[in-house]
């Protein structure tokens, strides 16, 4: 993990309850397919999209991911070239949109509230060495104490399965898109 290391991602979240993690290869230098990742709308990806939007009212499907992420209810914890780390927390098992707002990426790192969970967005992008590169996502999710873990168990056990067949749809559209450019 060249472009965003491990003890990085640890330091924000070092112990999650939830880890996920997906790669997609493209035949596409690096810096093309962090361009087409960062310009991937929610309308593009099905599923995914209609869940982003249904979790967080008033979201435009022309949205891209990107901005997505860099705006309320998100934070922008750390960026560089090709990589990104965002973050928000709350009760992520209601329908409300009751998201604490967060002023920067110290209140993320300093977020206690009783149940509630703390959770981060990194994605990033590494030259494969011939030419071509992956993509990566990886999403960790620690809840703050013992009755959100109990909560964010329960609702995993629910949506968990389905993660798997949405959670890469966002990058298999940049890779696609990658592709074409090269």
């Amino acid at each position: 993990m060249a472009a965003v290391l491990a003890e990085e991602l640890d330091d924000w979240v070092a112990d999650p309850a939830v880890r996920t993690r997906h790669r997609r290869r493209a035949a596409a230098p690096p810096d093309d397919l962090w361009a087409a990742a960062r310009a991937v709308r929610l309308s593009e990806t099905g599923k995914l999209g209609r869940l982003v939007r249904w979790r967080i009212p008033g979201t435009a499907p022309n949205q891209t991911f990107r901005g997505l992420l860099s705006e309320y209810p998100f934070v922008v914890l750390a960026e560089g070239e090709r990589w990104s780390m965002s973050g928000l927390c709350g009760r992520i098992w209601t329908l409300n949109r009751d998201y604490p707002r967060l002023d920067g990426p110290q209140a993320f790192r300093a977020w206690a509230e009783p149940g509630t969970v703390r959770v981060l967005f990194a994605h990033w992008v590494e030259a494969d060495g011939d030419g071509g590169s992956s993509i990566f996502s990886e999403a960790r999710i620690a809840p703050v104490d013992r009755a959100a873990e109990v909560r964010l168990r329960s609702l995993w056990m629910l949506i968990g399965v389905f993660e798997r067949l949405i959670g890469v749809e966002s990058l298999e559209v940049a890779v696609a898109r990658a592709e074409r450019r090269a």
